[in-house]
């Protein structure tokens, strides 16, 4: 049986997904939108680098909606912090689950609950009138700082604490979007300030969904998620692949949030991020780790290069999801309601 896929958004993580997808045979895509009016019409593959598909894009989303396809892969930059609708995001997956299309998205909602009922049920409406299912993945959020420490938990006798960090010096990441208009690197702290809420309101809700997730899969009832944030200014201008960030703007940020139980930090997820090697010498260094402290202690280290290209792997956790995403019973399903993902046909033979 082949499944027909849309790719919603053509950036680096959307051609990934454009060039898997031509290359299953259990795949067909069936659809591309696109922001820029500029792509509109072009073929799908000649856009993601590939040979033509025989697919154009649409700078229209009634044309996606309306498209006869079994699921559509969605990994735009995130409406929270991009563009002049904040919710634009959760509009666009009611509409095509309303309609019928099962979706899977790299902007967030994994653990949709820690945004509220309100989107909560717009979600559950949408999938229960289309008979679709909504599922959210990446890969942290969406694996480093949740699937795979609610993996190692299956070996622990006592449980005292999780904590997950992650330490990334983008000093090499290509993407000005990203850097300066999602995460907000580059600003003094008085254009941060004017976005912060915006900012606080992504972020936020991202890890709080690592630390939410992980405690309902561990039956842990927590008394609340604490945050603390903290800014590095850049001590010169700075040249990064994503371009200059300026003397003064900020280059380092770290934040930490906190699942809290009887006054006691159980579920940690700390970020450090660095657009240069040089910024904030004195903020832990090292690299990405998970430490479960308990019966027994474990811990794991991810060393720079643990992965060759992180927007890949974004891509493929997705597409990896469309057989057990289309195969299950309509509505919300996280990683706590899907059988354990694994790249099924992807072994060289």
């Amino acid at each position: 049986m082949v499944t027909k896929v849309i790719q919603w958004s053509s950036g680096n993580v959307g051609k990934h997904v454009i060039r898997a997808v031509a290359e299953r045979p259990d795949l067909k895509l069936a659809g591309l939108y696109v922001y820029s009016a500029d792509k509109a019409g072009q073929d799908a593959g000649v856009i993601a680098g590939i040979e033509p598909l025989g697919v154009k894009s649409t700078h229209h989303v009634d044309e996606i909606v309306h498209a006869h396809a079994d699921v559509v892969i969605h990994t735009a930059l995130p409406s929270l912090v991009y563009g002049d609708d904040r919710y634009a995001d959760i509009e666009n997956f009611c509409k095509l689950l309303a309609a019928g299309k099962n979706v899977i998205t790299t902007v967030g909602y994994m653990y949709p609950k820690v945004y509220g009922e309100e989107i909560t049920h717009k979600l559950e409406e949408a999938c229960r009138r289309g008979g679709a299912t909504f599922h959210s993945t990446g890969l942290n959020p969406g694996w480093l700082g949740d699937v795979l420490p609610l993996t190692m938990s299956s070996l622990s006798k006592r449980i005292e604490q999780i904590y997950v960090r992650e330490i990334s010096n983008f000093q090499f990441y290509p993407s000005p979007e990203i850097m300066f208009d999602m995460m907000g690197f580059g600003k003094t702290e008085e254009e941060f300030a004017k976005q912060i809420e915006r900012y606080k309101f992504w972020l936020t809700g991202l890890f709080r969904e690592n630390v939410q997730m992980i405690a309902d899969g561990l039956g842990l009832d927590l008394d609340g998620i604490a945050e603390e944030t903290v800014r590095a200014y850049a001590p010169d201008d700075l040249e990064t692949a994503a371009g200059i960030v300026r003397k003064g703007t900020i280059a380092g940020q770290h934040w930490e949030w906190a699942g809290m139980k009887g006054g006691k930090k159980v579920i940690v997820h700390e970020t450090v991020w660095r657009m240069h090697g040089s910024v904030a010498p004195d903020w832990p260094q090292g690299d990405h780790s998970i430490t479960i402290s308990g019966e027994p202690r474990m811990h794991m280290e991810f060393k720079a290069d643990w992965i060759s290209d992180g927007l890949l792997a974004t891509g493929m956790h997705a597409v990896n999801a469309i057989p057990y995403v289309v195969a299950a019973h309509p509505g919300i399903k996280t990683f706590l309601d899907l059988p354990w993902i694994v790249g099924r046909g992807t072994a060289s033979s």
